[in-house]
Parts: structure tokens; sequence; C-alpha cells
């Protein structure tokens, strides 16, 4: 049962007036951003080069859309709140949490481009390499520059929260939740590397989806938003929108990963089906392909030399079985739980702002 609407303090009149809000604020909150990434390598580098070179890599590899931040600072402006610099740095902490998460993520799935660029493991792969260094050794130093660089994200984002200027009791429940989303973040990741043992048609894909991107992505800065505001009453319902709106973005973004535009996601569509993820779409294409189907699925999924011609082939099954229409309709039926969530329990300014967040992040796989 959804929970019921609740009387929020006065936020914005309208979600034009929160959109313009919003975007005023993330500018604080992108220089408080900036800041800190300028401060700390200013700091690494007076310690060591290679600790320079650490910070520097970072910090390249953060930026994008800054969805997460935003999810805060909409939630806290919907709910009431009103202060740039209360909420600036605990939205900044969201984006260094994400930047941890990605640094980590790639290193599990071998992957050094992130966004078409080098990250921190291909930075210091391709610095390493042009010192003339062996490949054992190169190997090993840009593994533990990208275990580093992930761990310290994660220093950095509850050094952020930290630095809020709000009262002791909130930012200890603020730590608290960061604390949480990274726990739960784990027992995603945790759930998705292991599903590498299992048959695709036995995975989870949904379940690590909400552990491992709806609980950290959305869930949590939402939640976070209505802790800073103090509408402790709006949690619930900022979770569930949070839950229901991180599932279609995963899914809509596991699509993008097979059938995108690498010029406009900056994502490889053949690493998924190299890697043989265990997606939704993959789930589906290996329950309901017919014999011949799931013969191609086997001989080209989860080969690392894949090529694009054996892509496309996978690519034609994940049609022909009706799996990619069908994962479609979950990231649809997902998305529409998100809004009637939003619109049943949130002020009217931010339930149709976070509607528009809704068609932005779900709609990316069409």
């Amino acid at each position: 049962m959804a929970p019921a609407a609740l009387h929020a303090p006065p936020g914005p009149a309208d979600a034009a007036e929160l959109a313009q809000a919003v975007e005023d604020v993330m500018a604080v909150t992108e220089q408080v951003l900036e800041g800190f990434l300028t401060e700390r390598t200013a700091r690494a580098r007076g310690v060591a080069p290679a600790c320079g070179h650490l910070w520097s890599d970072l910090s390249g590899q953060v930026g994008g859309k800054l969805v997460r931040p935003r999810l805060t600072v909409a939630a806290y402006l919907g709910l009431g709140g009103s202060d740039p610099r209360a909420v600036a740095p605990v939205a900044a902490a969201q984006e260094l949490l994400h930047t941890a998460m990605l640094v980590h993520d790639d290193l599990l799935d071998h992957d050094e481009l992130r966004r078409g660029r080098p990250n921190v493991v291909g930075a210091t792969r391709a610095r390493l390499s042009a010192r003339g260094f062996a490949a054992r050794v190169v190997d090993e130093q840009a593994h533990a520059a990208g275990l580093l660089a992930g761990d310290v994200a994660l220093a950095s984002a509850f050094r952020l929260v930290g630095r809020a200027p709000v009262e002791p009791s909130v930012r200890v429940e603020l730590v608290e939740l960061l604390a949480a989303g990274i726990e739960t973040a784990v027992d995603g990741e945790l759930l998705d590397v292991a599903s590498a043992l299992l048959d695709p048609e036995d995975s989870q894909p949904l379940l690590v989806a909400e552990l491992k991107t709806a609980d950290y992505s959305c869930r949590l800065p939402l939640v976070t938003g209505a802790v800073l505001a103090r509408v402790p009453e709006a949690r619930a319902g900022l979770a569930l929108v949070g839950t229901a709106l991180g599932i279609a973005f995963q899914v809509a973004d596991d699509e993008l990963g097979v059938f995108g535009d690498p010029q406009v996601t900056g994502k490889s569509v053949v690493s998924d089906l190299r890697e043989g993820r265990r997606t939704e779409l993959l789930r589906l294409a290996y329950r309901d392909a017919d014999a011949a189907g799931r013969a191609v699925l086997d001989a080209h999924v989860g080969r690392p030399d894949l090529d694009e011609a054996g892509a496309a082939a996978v690519r034609a099954v994940l049609v022909d079985s009706g799996a990619l229409a069908r994962t479609r309709e979950v990231a649809a039926r997902s998305a529409r739980l998100a809004r009637e969530l939003a619109v049943a329990t949130l002020p009217a300014p931010l339930a149709e702002y976070l509607g528009g967040v809704v068609d932005d992040l779900a709609g990316r796989g069409r």
C-alpha cells in the first residue's frame, strides 16, 4: 500500500518554478564539487606525484548529468527546503558515491573506458605503459589505482556530508543513510558478480538492479533530500518512487548496453555480451528463444573475442524471441509505477518534476 499524501512545508508553486530552483542550487553544488576536487588534488600532489595522478584521474571521472545530486536537491526544495549551503555538499556527496561505484564496477568488469575516455585504470595503464614498464607491472599498478581511487571517493562522500552546515543529529542520520546505501550497493554488486556462476535463466537481474543501482542512485538521494528538509513523513513515498525509478533506469540502461549508439551513450554495445552480463534482457532471451536462437546465444554470449557480426546475431535473437519487447515492458511498467507513486504521495510540483525525470531516464533506450 502506498503511503498517504503528505502535507509538506510550502515549496515552489509549480514544477517549472521547482525546476529553475533546482538548476540554481545545482550551480552551487557543482561549485562545491569542483572546489572539493581541486582542494584534494592539490593536497595529494603535495604528498607525492603518484597521489596527484590518482586524484587527477579520479576527478576526470566525476561529472555527466549529475542525476543523483539533482534528485537530492529536487527532493529538498520540493519539500520546502531553502538553504543551498546545507544541501549542496550533501548533494555533491551523492556524485562522489556514484563515482566510487563506477570506478569499482569498471574494475570488476575489466573496463578501462568510461564515457568514451580512459577511466582511472585506463589512464594509469596508459601513463605507465608510456614509461616502458613491463605488462605485468602495469596490470598490478592499474588495478591498485582503480581499487584505491574508488576507496578514496567513498571516503570523500562522507567528508562532504561532514562539512554540511546542519545540526549534528541531521548529520548523523545522513551518515547512516550513506553507509546503508553503500552496504546495499555492495550486496547488489556481489550478486551481480556471482550471477556469472548461474545459467542466465536462473539469475535475478531485477533484484540486482534494485540493490546495485536503484537504491543508491535514486532512493538514497531522494530520501536524503527529505531528511535535509526535515519532512520525515516523505521518506516512505520517496523510497518507493526511487526504487521504481531506479529499476526502470537500469533496465533501460541494459538495453543501451546492447542496442544503444556508442557515439551518444559513450558505452560499448558488445562489452556486456562479451562479459555475458546477466541482464533481464538476456534472461528473457534464454527463457523465450527457440532451440536455434538458444544455440546462437550459447555460441556467442560470454565470448571475450565476440565481434560485431556475432553481436548482431545475438541482437537478432533478442528481437525475434520477444525479449527486447518484454524488457521494454518491464521498464515501462516500473516507470509508470514511479509516476503513480509520486502523484499519490508527494506535493504536486515535486511529483511533476520527478515525472519528467522518469521520462528522461526510463525512455533512454527508445
